[in-house]
Order: C-alpha cells, then sequence, then structure tokens
C-alpha cells in the first residue's frame, strides 16, 4: 500500500522518537535516571507502531532516503546515549573500587586506633 498520509504519520512518529532521544540525553546529564528510564519506557510502544507501518508500506524512492536519514540521526542520538551511560558508569565502578580498596586498608590496618581510646599515652 503507498500512502502518503502514512508515510506523513511515520515520519512524525520517527520525529518524536528522534525527539525523544535528545531530551533523554538531557535528563542522563541531569542524572535524572528515572524519568528517562520512564520516557525509554514509553518510547516502546511508539518503536512498535513505526515498525507496523513500516512493514505494509510501499515507499518510494524518495521516502526511502528521507526515512534512512531520520533513522541515522535517531542511531546516532540512541548511540551517543549508550556511550554517555557507559562512561558514567565506568566512572562509578572505578570510584566504588576506589571505595572498597580504602575500606579494606582501613578493616585491616584499624586506622581509626586512636580514636577507640584502646591505646593509653603515658607520656602525656
Amino acid at each position: 500500500m503507498r500512502s502518503d498520509n502514512q508515510f506523513a504519520q511515520l515520519m512524525l512518529q520517527y520525529t518524536q522518537l528522534k525527539n525523544g532521544a535528545e531530551e533523554i540525553r538531557k535528563l542522563l546529564k541531569k542524572n535524572d535516571y528515572d524519568s528517562a528510564i520512564s520516557m525509554i519506557t514509553m518510547r516502546e510502544q511508539v518503536f512498535i507502531s513505526c515498525k507496523n507501518i513500516r512493514k505494509y508500506l510501499e515507499l518510494t524512492p524518495e521516502q526511502e532516503l528521507e526515512l534512512n536519514i531520520l533513522l541515522d540521526e535517531i542511531r546516532k542520538l540512541e548511540l551517543e546515549n549508550i556511550n554517555f551511560l557507559k562512561t558514567g558508569m565506568a566512572k562509578i565502578k572505578s570510584e566504588l573500587k576506589n571505595i572498597q580498596q580504602t575500606r579494606k586498608m582501613q578493616n585491616a590496618y584499624d586506622f581509626d586506633e586512636d580514636y577507640k581510646g584502646n591505646i593509653i599515652n603515658y607520656l602525656e
């Protein structure tokens, strides 16, 4: 089936997905992960709708080119979001490892012995 209205609807939905990816990036930069996850789960239905429309829609070469350009932009934004999250996860993992090592050192050598009152200084 070939329909300009369905193609326009498909492009509108993909544009919404692109705008959503940009908004998710803003939320991730603000460390608002709950809102970002909510947006990601809401977008799932739009992806399914796009897939169904695309399955039955016959596109002209011009429409195909226009759609592919938009899809490439969406892929780029999604990969940037994924890489942003990977970088954040690596930083957190590194910080956690440092904290765990510090805690192990403190537990192994009892650095806070002076504050427990177990040692008496007779010279003072």
